[in-house]
């Protein structure tokens, strides 16, 4: 029988903007915390393929691992499952705006990302 460790989950007292910002720095786990916020909470299974990206599991595991001891979600384990869910609504509360401005930032800069890789495809096709 295997042992499954607790989980952490930092009180919203011991959640720091520098813990926040450490964890949403990462391309994929901004990803995937966007995605959360957006959704009624999902399990970890629906994030193996992010930007059509395939991540694998044990790394997966460590991008939610990542958010959650940075306060930014709760996860709860549910048979083999993993279901995870944000806490804005509580870091909101704590840090007024935080949480919307940076998720905002990261709209601007997938959008930006985007269109520079369509500039390029096309500047590809008029010289090839």
């Amino acid at each position: 029988m295997r042992i499954m460790r607790p989980l952490v989950h930092p009180s919203i007292e011991n959640i720091t903007v520098e813990g926040i910002l450490h964890a949403l720095s990462d391309p994929v786990r901004a990803a995937i915390y966007a995605e959360l916020a957006i959704s009624s909470g999902a399990t970890c299974s629906n994030f193996l393929k992010i930007s059509d990206r395939d991540i694998p599991k044990s790394t997966l595991s460590q991008h939610f691992r990542a958010l959650r001891e940075a306060g930014l979600i709760r996860s709860e384990r549910h048979g083999v499952e993993m279901r995870n869910t944000t806490r804005c609504e509580e870091i909101d509360q704590r840090f007024p705006g935080l949480i919307m401005a940076i998720m905002k930032a990261h709209q601007i800069q997938a959008v930006g990302r985007l269109q520079g890789t369509k500039r390029k495809s096309v500047a590809k096709k008029k010289t090839g």
